[in-house]
């Protein structure tokens, strides 16, 4: 295989090509894996409960915009029965286990009419856009004036820890001083530019803080986390199954020494009535 050269960066950039997209969501494991290291968090954030609690009393049509395995979804369908939520992806094979109203589209060219919706999600998947600030736009646009987007990411310095044990384990794979970070998604859109890419499109912005610190007493769920990057396992200039390997070699190790920690950076950005009916942004409000 060829090794990485001094010019390159030391993480490897995840594609967003639609093939490596569908080929990562064939089913719901990936994502319910990446899910699940959060159960060790605290504080523990419940998401969907806090994104219903944003939406308030608005009705009509919500559009959960790459709704994934229906993590947000089925909260939804179960506590506000009176709305149309639509789960779009561009998985066929999650939106079959979803059931119910779901579309197959593209985040960037959502097929509703201008002014339709009240809420637009936009959970941990605008990273997996090309060109995040068209699926913005088009957020923006399928709108109702007085509607809302929710969208989350994270931060560059989220879950730094999980950079260093991978990058160990591919050094001592590939025999080298140093190895190259993990694949990280977000970096394509993370939290330190997510309120302004918002604000481009909306008059209201607000940022919510989702810190914490992750601690598990055993590897697993930390090695699931991992692997549930395989479909990208090509671009990360290493052979993945033996860096994986090598990573649940180091973390015993570590769990020698007391559980193991990870601090986790997160934002979600709450953006109201769209700039395609109102006037310029008042920019983002911190919370």
């Amino acid at each position: 295989m060829n090794h990485r050269s001094d010019d390159r960066p030391d993480r490897p950039q995840a594609s967003t090509d639609h093939a490596v997209l569908t080929n990562a969501y064939t089913d719901g494991q990936p994502l319910t894996a990446r899910q699940r290291l959060y159960d060790h968090q605290t504080p523990r954030y419940d998401l969907p409960s806090m994104v219903l609690e944003q939406i308030g009393d608005r009705a009509g049509m919500w559009l959960d915009v790459g709704c994934g395995n229906g993590y947000h979804l089925h909260r939804i369908r179960a506590q506000r029965p009176d709305v149309q939520v639509i789960g779009l992806d561009l998985s066929a094979d999650l939106l079959i286990e979803l059931g119910g109203a779901v579309l197959r589209a593209d985040a960037a060219h959502l097929p509703l009419r201008t002014g339709r919706v009240q809420v637009v999600l936009m959970m941990h998947m605008l990273y997996h856009v090309t060109e995040p600030d068209r699926a913005l736009a088009e957020a923006a646009r399928v709108l109702e004036p007085d509607g809302v987007l929710i969208a989350s990411t994270n931060s560059r310095a989220d879950k730094t820890e999980l950079d260093d044990w991978w990058a160990q384990a591919a050094a001592d794979v590939l025999g080298n001083p140093t190895g190259p970070k993990r694949v990280k998604l977000s970096d394509h859109f993370p939290a330190e530019t997510a309120t302004a890419a918002v604000a481009a499109h909306f008059n209201k912005v607000t940022m919510i803080d989702l810190d914490g610190v992750i601690e598990v007493d055993t590897p697993d769920p930390i090695l699931a986390h991992y692997a549930s990057y395989r479909a990208w396992a090509h671009q990360t200039d290493v052979p993945f199954e033996a860096t994986l390997e090598q990573v649940g070699h180091l973390l015993h190790a570590k769990l020698e020494d007391g559980p193991l920690r990870i601090n986790t950076r997160q934002v979600m950005v709450v953006g109201s009535h769209p700039l395609e009916h109102g006037s310029p942004s008042k920019g983002p409000t911190p919370t």
